[in-house]
């Protein structure tokens, strides 16, 4: 049974006039972003506002997606419940909770310490068992757990990754906004064999994503 949190009138609000307007129609996906409560992986006073359509700060330069998007994503990756799926940017935990609730297993990798030790307290909150949190460069994935069925990149990265290419699936896909520091566009691969299918989903800006395959740090 799915514990309930509070808030969930503003949450059911939030899916209906953010998500499902917008044309995202996933029952599963959409069940999700009703059930887990996005107010617990905001700090305050900025969790006041975790059901309104914007990104937020969490702290060490770092944001929280507005929920159209991590739902967009979600979607994006076709989640099944047998998946094994790699985050890379664990940021406060919100998207991992997101996809634990659809897939078997979830690894997210989060370089900063203090980011990474907030995220697994959230998922801990939310009782998030199936989720592992590594620390260090998402850029290079995590082959000890892969191939995966999915991959999402939670920050801006010039171009895909070489590592993350090659943990990925037969018949699996991988997410990000690909492009500049200032603007990305959404990119979806898909693998078949040593063959890579392209989808693009539009604008959209990210945190930079850091790393030895990312940007460098400033």
């Amino acid at each position: 049974m799915t514990p309930q949190y509070p808030r969930s009138d503003e949450r059911r609000r939030m899916v209906e006039q953010q998500i499902e307007a917008r044309g995202i129609t996933d029952p599963r996906v959409l069940a999700a972003m009703r059930d887990v409560p996005r107010h617990l992986f905001i700090p305050s006073p900025c969790d006041q506002d975790a059901y309104a359509d914007t990104p937020l700060p969490i702290g060490n330069n770092q944001t929280i997606s507005q929920p159209y998007i991590v739902a967009l994503m979600t979607g994006l990756l076709h989640p099944k419940a047998t998946d094994t799926v790699l985050e890379i940017g664990a940021g406060s935990g919100y998207q991992a909770a997101i996809l634990s609730a659809l897939v078997r297993k979830v690894i997210t990798i989060e370089r900063i310490k203090e980011v990474a030790a907030r995220a697994k307290a959230n998922l801990e909150a939310v009782h998030a068992d199936n989720v592992t949190i590594v620390l260090g460069d998402g850029t290079l994935g995590y082959p000890p757990a892969a191939p995966y069925n999915g991959i999402i990149i939670t920050a801006a990265t010039p171009e895909i990754p070489g590592p993350l290419k090659t943990q990925i699936a037969e018949g699996g896909r991988l997410v990000a906004p690909v492009g500049d520091r200032i603007l990305q566009e959404l990119v979806v691969l898909e693998r078949h064999g040593d063959r890579f299918t392209e989808e693009r989903h539009g604008g959209v800006r990210f945190v930079p994503l850091i790393g030895e395959h990312g940007w460098e740090e400033n």
